[in-house]
């Protein structure tokens, strides 16, 4: 009994620095779309600037890291939503995710075209994997980006506002928590090969 105790502990430690990014990430697209139903997609603009600041700052108190991908969205949100509120121009918040979507997949795509497998860099300390599967996943990441991209201009250009914040909150997250999910196998398949144990005897 006390060894299935430990056991959930162990898997509750695991799974709560994930759990934490996760709220981290989702809290600000959160407020952004309740600020946008309580006022309109400039008011919820500035709410989503500061909950993205305050994001940064809980992710280095609790985890005491802050990972490039949300930092560099961070940036574009400040500039892209800095011009939405001086210029009162949706426009530009509106295309910080294509921004954001492309640059990722511009870097990573880009890496692959050097035989770099940059997401090696971001992920390399939580995940071991073989070089194939860093070759993999990066290339998989990449096009998803691509597609994050191009739905972002479809949704965009062809919708409301309200229709686009609501798909910015509540189908991009999904889809890429579900996207990710998918890769598991990867993880499982290129996994280094554990090291044989020395010999009993052996000097």
């Amino acid at each position: 009994m006390a060894e299935d105790v430990n056991k959930d502990d162990l898997n509750w430690q695991d799974m709560k620095p994930a759990l934490t990014k996760l709220a981290l990430e989702l809290g600000p697209l959160v407020v952004f779309f309740i600020a946008n139903a309580k006022a309109d997609i400039f008011a919820a603009t500035a709410w989503f600037m500061g909950a993205m600041v305050i994001s940064l700052v809980l992710s280095w108190l609790l985890l005491r890291r802050i990972a490039v991908m949300p930092l560099v969205t961070a940036a574009v949100v400040l500039v892209f939503g800095g011009a939405t509120l001086i210029l009162q121009d949706a426009t530009f918040i509106k295309m910080k995710p294509t921004v954001v979507n492309a640059l990722f997949a511009i870097v990573l795509l880009g890496g692959l075209a050097f035989k770099q497998s940059l997401l090696r860099f971001v992920f390399g300390d939580v995940y071991k994997l073989k070089p194939e599967g860093w070759t993999i996943l990066t290339l998989r990441w990449g096009l998803f980006f691509v597609v994050l991209a191009v739905l972002n201009e479809l949704v965009w250009r062809n919708f409301s506002t309200d229709f686009w914040v609501a798909f910015k909150v509540w189908a991009t997250m999904p889809l890429t928590v579900i996207f990710a999910m998918f890769q598991l196998p990867v993880l499982t398949k290129y996994a280094p090969e554990p090291e044989a144990e020395p010999a009993a005897g052996a000097s």
